[in-house]
């Protein structure tokens, strides 16, 4: 959307700008990662494990001061140079942060279990609003009910990729429910390599044309 700027960086990494902010998500390969990229405004953080939470790279992003919305499990093992800038959210609760409002949704693997790679009320998923656009940022997590009853998103980037978060039939079908504007795949690489985004695009729009699924380049390291 021409008001919104994407910049895919690797894997649940990004960069966002909207609204007048930099966003970034899950930050985790060091500052350099970023080269050329604005500094951040906001930076969400989804989840614990080390392919969305590295202490060290956000340390290295803080210097400007930037908003760091992160779940409890997350905020409790950031470096203590970083909470003065740590907004926490549990699922459900929204915070506004330099005019960009954000909502902590629900993400975890279905069916519910204590065993499984993420369990519910841990990780946030995110929608931000600014300027009436609404973007969705799914996190880690399986085709929840939260998630396919979202409205009036405009942009979702959702993850698919076994076993830890959907296949890509579940997340096309996930889509067909709540109706995005735009779809972007995003951590979409699992244990078999990267998942068949080209099958989840023909799918999610043989089925309702009116959902436009734009494929960006996570992962140029695997060219």
């Amino acid at each position: 959307m021409n008001d919104i700027q994407i910049t895919p960086i690797s894997h649940a990494t990004m960069v966002l700008q909207m609204g007048g902010q930099v966003i970034y998500t899950d930050p985790v390969d060091g500052e350099e990662s970023f080269t050329g990229q604005p500094a951040p405004t906001i930076i969400l953080v989804t989840d614990i494990h080390s392919d969305h939470m590295n202490g060290d790279t956000l340390t290295a992003l803080a210097k400007n001061n930037p908003v760091i919305v992160a779940p409890a499990a997350v905020a409790e093992q950031l470096p203590e140079n970083l909470s003065q800038l740590v907004v926490t959210l549990k699922n459900g609760e929204k915070t506004m942060q330099k005019g960009i409002e954000i909502e902590a949704i629900p993400m975890y693997n279905i069916p519910e279990s204590p065993e499984t790679f993420h369990t519910k009320g841990r990780g946030n998923g995110y929608v931000v609003s600014a300027e009436g656009k609404r973007i969705y940022i799914s996190g880690d997590t399986s085709a929840t009910p939260e998630m396919k009853a979202l409205p009036n998103i405009d942009v979702a980037f959702m993850t698919m990729n076994l076993p830890y978060t959907m296949d890509v039939d579940e997340a096309a079908d996930a889509v067909l429910a709540f109706k995005p504007k735009v779809v972007h795949p995003y951590h979409y690489r699992g244990q078999e390599g990267l998942s068949d985004t080209n099958k989840f695009k023909q799918m999610v729009e043989e089925k309702d044309p009116n959902i436009k699924v734009e494929l960006l380049d996570f992962y140029p390291e695997k060219k």
